[in-house]
């Protein structure tokens, strides 16, 4: 039976293992974290410990937030914080090969549900200078399609009827920030590490219209004190798994019960907007820039538009990882011209960009066969992901009256992974914060197109979920992206996806290099 990792095994790690350079015992808590997963730990909290070694400034230590499960607090409060971060990949002959590193950012945990007063309290302290998120995309608790603040989600509605005891991301913010604000403290920065268009800006919107319904006065403190830069973060993360902890605890001598399993690969883009002051994440990789949103846009389009359509096209086949669907001759050839053809077009003006090369370099890490990422993993909350990754791209090529097919494509696959069963019968739960009105609306669609004519129930059938606004927006009123979705579903219905793929294909060679599509 290992010891379990603590302060006091730091000593005695195998040479091979990096550790923290400074001493622990001298870092403050400068950043309350919010959603404190693996992603954080992959890579802000990673970074701000090296920032620390590198500027000997120790007060940029973290105190993350589990909104709901205890599950991280209970395995980092017996290890001090302490927990490994496994970089994976293969070297060119593919043997794979792992760097292993103790994080000591952390300096502690707690849960939100549990104490929430104790969250309000950390974000009011005079120490705390940046509060950060990654909570993901359905943690905002807003509209996909429109970025606006659902004040029907449940948590809103009890956080407004609940100040002292919030639940959601947006209310533990405003509730925190009006605590500051009653203490006469200095404003803070709030960070939105999340996959979201714009996540500082629209961050700041929801905040700012629910601190409407709260206090007026509130409103514009935060609206003239406080920062919200945006920022984007690039590396991917899958879940850890038994046997990762297995190997870590091997390699270390010790047992971490959460380590993080990464890719080497990581690109942190971040406005410089601080409102008090920032670690030197740059001493550390990190790349400061004034206008974020060009990488984000290259980054929604090149990495994540691409794993989402591996993910559901993979999960549809029966595969188990995105690595997989990578494998697979005619799933890669179609992303490949996805990226290709249809979504780099959609970057024209990226500054030095080298979409060709960050093509080839995405195709490459996503065939990462030393980092198993689980296509059910990547396929959750598509209501949150599609939106921004693929109809937002849909937009750009039907305003040009370009081909979008390849993108409807994936779209259509989602909607295809909603019905919980792949192409060999094994089922799925649905993973979604819409599942609930997804279902529904399928159920809806489904009805609709038994009542039409033959010849026209896939169109019917297209046209009611397009229909459904908080994902689709405007494009339900758009008859070309309705029949382009009616043709790309009803495939993957009657065909499975390698049929889709094929008709595809055939479809491309007798258009020739593009599919024209009507701008109607």
């Amino acid at each position: 039976m290992l010891e379990r990792l603590n302060s006091e095994s730091l000593p005695h790690l195998p040479e091979d293992v990096e550790s923290p350079a400074y001493d622990r015992s001298r870092v403050t808590p400068g950043i309350v974290h919010l959603g404190i997963g693996a992603f954080h730990r992959a890579h802000q909290a990673v970074v701000t410990d090296l920032a620390m070694a590198a500027s000997g400034d120790l007060s940029w230590g973290i105190v993350g937030v589990s909104l709901r499960s205890p599950a991280t607090r209970d395995a980092l409060t017996p290890q001090d914080g302490l927990y490994t971060l496994a970089l994976r990949d293969a070297d060119p002959e593919g043997n794979e090969r792992e760097q292993l590193r103790v994080v000591g950012s952390v300096l502690r945990v707690v849960v939100a549900e549990e104490d929430p007063q104790a969250v309000l309290e950390r974000i009011a302290s005079a120490q705390t200078r940046i509060v950060s998120l990654t909570v993901t995309e359905k943690g905002y608790s807003h509209e996909p399609a429109t970025g606006h603040l659902r004040w029907d989600d449940p948590d809103i509605v009890h956080d407004l009827a609940h100040p002292v005891r919030p639940r959601s991301t947006i209310g533990i913010l405003v509730y925190g920030l009006a605590l500051r604000r009653e203490r006469s403290l200095p404003p803070v920065t709030l960070l939105s590490c999340d996959n979201l268009h714009a996540n500082g800006d629209t961050l700041r919107s929801l905040v700012l219209a629910f601190a409407l319904r709260v206090d007026v006065g509130l409103t514009a403190w935060i609206d003239n004190n406080c920062t919200f830069p945006n920022s984007m973060v690039d590396r991917i993360v899958p879940g850890t798994q038994d046997e990762d902890r297995a190997r870590v605890a091997a390699r270390l001598g010790f047992e971490d019960a959460w380590p993080v399993v990464g890719e080497p690969f990581l690109n942190w883009v971040i406005e410089d907007k601080f409102a008090a002051g920032r670690p030197a994440w740059d001493a550390a990789g990190a790349n400061f820039v004034r206008n974020a949103a060009p990488y984000e846009r290259l980054k929604l389009r090149m990495v994540n538009a691409p794993h989402s359509a591996f993910a559901y096209l993979g999960a549809m086949l029966g595969l188990r990882t995105n690595s997989e669907a990578a494998a697979t001759p005619a799933l890669r050839r179609y992303v490949d011209d996805m990226m290709r053809l249809e979504l780099a077009p959609t970057l024209r003006g990226v500054p030095g960009s080298g979409l060709d090369e960050y093509r080839q370099r995405f195709l490459a890490r996503v065939s990462n066969p030393a980092l198993p990422h689980l296509t059910r993993q990547v396929a959750m909350d598509g209501s949150q992901k599609v939106p921004q990754r693929l109809l937002a791209a849909i937009r750009d090529r039907k305003q040009r009256g370009e081909d979008f097919a390849r993108l409807t494509l994936a779209v259509a696959a989602w909607l295809h992974y909603l019905r919980g069963y792949d192409e060999q019968g094994n089922t799925y739960s649905i993973q979604d914060p819409l599942a609930e009105a997804l279902a529904k609306l399928l159920a809806r669609a489904e009805v609709a197109a038994t009542a039409s004519a033959p010849s026209q129930a896939a169109h019917r059938r297209a046209m009611v979920v397009a229909g459904f606004r908080p994902v689709f927006g405007d494009l339900g009123g758009k008859p070309a992206f309705v029949e382009v979705l009616a043709v790309q579903w009803e495939r993957l219905r009657t065909l499975g996806v390698l049929g889709a793929l094929e008709a595809l294909e055939r479809d491309t060679a007798q258009a020739g290099a593009t599919l024209p599509v009507s701008a109607a």
